[in-house]
């Protein structure tokens, strides 16, 4: 995942993004859940809030208006438990906190992949240098 690596930190620099004391930092954590195949990649994971009720939520990150909140256990209900402590034990923090740093993360990535209020079709790698680039205009 060399180049979602390169953009990620990017990204995370920009966003103001942490490390955590394992040394991954988040938005690597981020990374994998938005290019999870078995998860259906960015357009599974969306569906995945929509199926959870979250819908609305999830569809801010992806609109052009503003994000609306998401707290760490509805984020919890949407990942199931059993996959973020298996994240958190990666990064070295505790659940909670993996979930809250999500919860406050997760909609500025997606908002920031989406520019154009759609989810990108294709190879979302493909098409990460050009997002990022509009990003940090």
């Amino acid at each position: 995942m060399g180049l979602f690596d390169a953009i990620a930190g990017q990204v995370a620099g920009a966003l103001g993004g942490q490390t955590t004391a394992g040394g991954q930092d988040l938005m690597g954590v981020i990374g994998n859940l938005i290019n999870n195949p078995q998860m259906g990649g960015l357009q599974g994971l969306v569906q995945s809030f929509h199926d959870k009720g979250l819908g609305a939520v999830v569809s801010s990150w992806v609109g052009t208006g503003a994000n609306l909140p998401i707290s760490a256990d509805q984020l919890t209900s949407v990942l199931g438990h059993g996959a973020l402590q298996e994240m958190a034990q990666k990064v070295g923090l505790p659940v909670e906190g993996l979930s809250a740093q999500l919860s406050s993360l997760l909609p500025q990535v997606i908002d920031k992949i989406t520019p154009n209020g759609s989810l990108p079709e294709g190879d979302l790698l493909s098409k990460g240098m050009g997002l990022l680039g509009n990003f940090l205009k």
